[in-house]
């Protein structure tokens, strides 16, 4: 585990907080979230959807994988959080955008920035809340 805790934003606490609280993961980001300022920092989608796909994964210690999107249609979140944890398997040196990077090379993403994913899969790594 890194002790630079400054290397993620509010999302990767946001994780961080859901992951602790345990439970349904929709319902432990949504209050994780709660006291953001405002509601499209609460309802943005990437990187909920980055939680929860890991979640779904059974990638995330204390919670049960299964299925916690709406939709069954493959959510990009999801793949690009299963790769960067792959990537850190690897390499757990790897900054945030030394992540994206690869992820964006090993998926073939043109250049595209990304909107906290990594954020949220560097904070649970960090914290020791990946299953490796």
């Amino acid at each position: 585990m890194k002790d630079n805790i400054s290397i993620y934003n509010k999302y990767g606490f946001a994780a961080k907080e859901a992951t602790l609280i345990g439970g349904n993961p929709l319902e432990s980001w949504e209050i994780a979230v709660k006291d953001f300022d405002s509601e499209s920092s609460k309802t943005k989608p990437c990187p909920k959807n980055t939680f929860l796909g890991l979640c779904e994964a059974g990638l995330v210690k204390g919670i049960k994988p299964g299925s916690y999107f709406i939709s069954k249609k493959e959510n990009l979140n999801k793949k690009y959080a299963i790769k960067a944890v792959e990537l850190l398997v690897l390499d757990s040196n790897l900054s945030k955008n030394q992540l994206w990077k690869k992820v964006r090379e090993e998926l073939g993403i043109g250049e595209k920035e990304h909107n906290s994913q990594m954020d949220v899969v560097l904070a649970l790594w960090n914290e020791g809340l990946i299953v490796k």
